[in-house]
């Protein structure tokens, strides 16, 4: 089984809370990613993913004003980097969401999506 350092991104995107939407969103767009870590300092505050975008697009608030901290998921959940990554498809699966951040110690350390957990289940080879 693969555990999720063995799989996870450890090039995480951050933004802090005050970013506007518009800006994060033409930053995920540009970088090909789902979700943006929201960060004060070194903790993590929440998520904002391409959903939580699409929300704040369809409320017809101004996006070049409106920060991501209004928009974002507080108390993302997270999970250790020891973590089976059928364990974390299936937390992911339950609850609804498709990008987990990966912490140790209370810092961040990297980030899985839901096609991360999976694409290692299908490469795993059958025994």
């Amino acid at each position: 089984m693969a555990r999720l350092e063995d799989i996870m991104s450890r090039d995480v995107f951050t933004i802090e809370g005050h970013t506007p939407v518009s800006e994060a969103a033409g930053a995920m767009v540009k970088g090909r990613i789902g979700s943006a870590l929201v960060m004060q300092g070194t903790m993590l505050l929440g998520i904002v993913t391409e959903r939580d975008v699409l929300r704040a697009a369809a409320s017809g608030t101004d996006l070049r004003a409106s920060p991501v901290s209004e928009w974002m998921t507080r108390d993302a959940q997270t999970a250790s980097p020891d973590v089976d990554s059928e364990e974390a498809a299936q937390l992911m699966l339950t609850r609804g969401f498709r990008h987990l951040p990966v912490t140790e110690g209370g810092r961040v350390t990297g980030i899985v999506s839901l096609r991360d957990v999976l694409s290692a289940r299908v490469r795993r080879p059958s025994g």
